[in-house]
């Protein structure tokens, strides 16, 4: 799905932009604020992969690094701040979690406001989650697959929450829905998808073995 253009982007959106591209002129008090601003949702993220709390906590540090380096590569033609920072933060956590040679796991974890923390609990369990699943499967084929099988309100919610980084609120505005309906569209669009992963790593394991 195309980016919303930079004038559609939320006020959160425009202003993460802005520090980014301040950051990227060397300003430490824009990075610092921009720590400030999206390092809880990043945290989200990483503990939604990697459940060691500790490990977490350092990789989001090593994911600042990261973006304190490549501040200036971020392009907001090809997407909203957030989804950029959310990319840098789940494939460091995955990373880390091959070099391990660990499966990745879901846990609950604190974030800023209830829009956020819904859209990732609902679903929450000891297993792998939707995110980790999607960041981990490696057969395009059965992920293409499983978005299919949902609804055209579901795939946009999803993509806007999981890889626009937006909250329920935000995708509702986006979506122009009342937020009852996106929150409900969200939930159902992660277990189906969780399922319908679920389900694909189990053939892959099995034709594996076989």
């Amino acid at each position: 799905m195309a980016s919303a253009a930079p004038e559609d982007w939320s006020e959160r959106s425009r202003l993460l932009s802005a520090l980014l591209a301040r950051a990227a002129l060397g300003d430490r008090e824009a990075f610092a604020r921009l720590y400030d601003r999206s390092s809880p949702h990043l945290l989200g993220v990483i503990l939604r992969i990697n459940r060691d709390r500790a490990q977490a906590e350092d990789l989001l540090q090593e994911v600042y690094v990261s973006v304190w380096r490549a501040a200036g590569t971020f392009d907001a033609a090809q997407s909203q701040p957030l989804t950029w920072l959310t990319s840098i933060a789940r494939n460091r956590a995955i990373d880390s979690l091959r070099r391990k040679q660990t499966e990745p796991q879901t846990r609950p974890a604190p974030l800023n406001d209830d829009e956020e923390r819904d859209v990732y609990d609902d679903v929450a369990d000891p297993a792998p989650g939707p995110v980790a699943l999607l960041g981990e499967a490696s057969d395009a084929r059965a992920l293409t697959h499983c978005l299919d099988q949902l609804s055209g309100p579901q795939r946009q919610s999803v993509a806007l929450a999981f890889y626009d980084g937006l909250t329920h609120a935000e995708v509702a505005a986006q979506m122009r829905q009342p937020l009852g309906t996106v929150k409900s569209w969200v939930r159902r669009a992660l277990q189906a998808l969780k399922s319908c992963l679920d389900s694909a790593v189990v053939r892959d394991t099995r034709a594996g073995e076989s």
